[in-house]
């Protein structure tokens, strides 16, 4: 059968990929067409449409500013499906994009499926009417939302988090701290991951204020998560600093890091799933962010502290991320025992929250029986 995904960022680009690798076990002769980046490429063996860094918009002005680069892609996207002519579409998280995706797939009577839904509950509720329209089934990954979907008789499937699937994949495969260390030329000092994102509007506003907390710490050694989804040259800053940059490894280095500074997105999750200690980072453009902060309806915007309701990790979010409360929070995590230990028994809880492994091969079960229905 044929299989087309759509993912618009890193982390959904991961997911999809597990997903195509547990397919490839169900459906020998499953083939693949994507809008994605590097890890379908590595399953795949194929060439998106379009790289996901060509598609990397951040906040309601960036997406103003690109507007016309936004509807190429679009355009672009709808004649690779109906040239690949797929038995199913699979629209990955990336809900700006994929939802309009979803009502011209409907259109031309593509078979479509929704994994990672948008958070419909946190603001734009009555996109939930365009879910109900243009999507065959709803796949969540938050055990909340199944609840939330009931009362708008929706029925959705809760799958399971993708993130204990993935880590629990990579565990096997990472490099031993000493290699780690020896390869990317680091010293014996303990470690504190640098995590500023994956686009290059939180670079620019939120890398260099994480940098400058680097001084105040002479005991330890900072290391920054590159992304892949970037030019090189936007990490130019760190020469300054003589701060290194790692590609491909950011798993070993949450792994073997004794903090992080992360910022709101998957890798709070990804922190918290492998027991590193985090303070969570937020700033984006005023005018984006005052808009959004009418918008939308949450408490929290770190993943740990979303799924459990709770403040699980400390949170510095626009006004709120300086230097020095970058600063106070570090010490805490190196060096107050109790606050550590709380914040790891609450990891556990957090695991076991969100369910077991199998989520990926969950995700593939459905779509290949999807597939393989007529309805």
């Amino acid at each position: 059968m044929k299989y087309y995904f759509i993912a618009g960022e890193s982390s959904g680009d991961m997911h999809a990929a597990n997903c195509m690798r547990e397919l490839k076990k169900l459906d020998s002769g499953a083939e693949f067409a994507f809008t994605g980046g590097d890890y379908m490429i590595e399953v795949s063996n194929c060439k998106p449409a379009i790289h996901i860094r060509e598609m990397n918009f951040m906040g309601f002005i960036d997406v103003l500013k690109n507007i016309a680069t936004i509807k190429k892609n679009f355009k672009k996207v709808k004649k690779d499906i109906l040239a690949f002519k797929p038995d199913l579409l699979v629209l990955v998280d990336y809900p700006g994009f994929n939802l309009r995706m979803a009502k011209w797939a409907h259109q031309h009577q593509i078979k479509t499926d929704y994994y990672i839904s948008p958070t419909v509950w946190a603001w734009k509720e009555n996109r939930v009417n365009i879910i109900k329209q243009y999507i065959h089934k709803l796949f969540v990954i938050l055990p909340f939302e199944e609840a939330f979907y009931a009362k708008h008789n929706l029925k959705v499937h809760f799958i399971g988090h993708p993130l204990v699937d993935a880590i629990e994949f990579k565990k096997p495969q990472l490099k031993s701290k000493e290699l780690f260390v020896t390869e990317n030329k680091l010293s014996d000092k303990p470690i504190i991951a640098i995590l500023p994102g994956s686009r290059k509007q939180e670079i620019e506003r939120m890398l260099n204020v994480m940098l400058d907390v680097t001084s105040h710490f002479p005991n330890y050694q900072f290391v920054v998560a590159g992304s892949n989804s970037l030019d090189q040259s936007n990490y130019q800053i760190l020469s300054s600093y003589k701060i290194p940059v790692v590609y491909n490894q950011t798993y070993e280095l949450l792994s073997y890091a004794t903090a992080g500074i992360i910022k709101s997105g998957t890798s709070t999750l990804e922190s918290a799933l492998l027991n590193l200690p985090q303070v969570i980072c937020y700033k984006g453009g005023n005018l984006s962010f005052k808009i959004a902060k009418k918008l939308v309806d949450v408490k929290y915007i770190g993943l740990p502290n979303l799924i459990m309701d709770a403040p699980l990790v400390k949170e510095l979010v626009q006004d709120d991320f300086t230097i020095s409360n970058i600063i106070d929070e570090l010490k805490k995590l190196l060096f107050d025992k109790e606050y550590i230990e709380t914040m790891l028994i609450n990891y556990q809880k957090l695991r076991a929250h969100l369910g077991g492994t199998g989520a990926s091969a969950r995700l593939a079960q459905a779509l290949y029986h999807d597939v393989n229905i007529k309805n």
